[in-house]
């Protein structure tokens, strides 16, 4: 019954927030175009819900010569390929606001799995095999507000399995919560290859799994 609920909750604030949001997203996209050569709005395919593919919209943070279809997390030289301006809204997490538009039309939730690009590996895998893709993606997640960039790709496949299982409107408030919280003191963000310890990783996702309380 909650996926339900979910559902309509994601389009009634979706469609609210593209109203309120309308006048910034328009001025941040010009001030893309002002700052770097390229279309303010980036697209790319990634991996949703049951494994099917979708277009995803994001604000540009990266130069054209960028390579496309390549997770951030997987470029050893991410940083040179991030504008000035871009490194600011992804910082402030302002370059995901466009994904309001795939969570209006369904394709993502605001709370979920981060999707991923289809060609990051054996990842997909393991996400299917934990159950993470058993829900809509979303534009924040369990593993985002509990270790976001400095949690490998395993661990947060793991993460996403656990949000998965356990999905309810208590865990998605938490999220929600506690997202604001990295957001506003731009905790977990790591640019580029820089995978940390699965010792570290571990210990990260032990303490998701003990300090949720539902």
């Amino acid at each position: 019954m909650y996926h339900i609920v979910k559902r309509g909750m994601d389009f009634l604030l979706s469609l609210v927030g593209l109203l309120v949001c309308s006048p910034l997203l328009l001025a941040l996209m010009l001030l893309i175009r002002a700052d770097s050569k390229g279309a303010p709005v980036f697209r790319q395919q990634r991996v949703g819900r049951y494994g099917t593919l979708f277009e995803i919209y994001k604000l540009r943070t990266m130069r054209e010569s960028a390579p496309h279809d390549v997770a951030t997390s997987a470029l050893a030289d991410a940083g040179a390929h991030i504008t000035r301006l871009g490194r600011f809204l992804r910082k402030t997490s302002l370059d995901e606001l466009p994904q309001l538009v795939n969570v209006l039309r369904g394709d993502m939730s605001l709370v979920g799995p981060r999707p991923l690009v289809p060609g990051e590996g054996t990842i997909h895998e393991e996400r299917m095999a934990c159950g993470a893709y058993d829900v809509r993606p979303g534009i924040t997640g369990w593993a985002q507000v509990n270790g976001r960039d400095k949690v490998n790709a395993g661990k947060k496949a793991q993460m996403d399995g656990f949000y998965a299982q356990r999905v309810s409107f208590a865990m998605d408030m938490r999220i929600i919560l506690k997202s604001a919280v990295y957001v506003l003191t731009g905790r977990g963000i790591q640019e580029g290859a820089r995978a940390p310890s699965d010792e570290a990783a571990a210990g990260d996702a032990q303490a998701a799994e003990e300090t949720i309380s539902l």
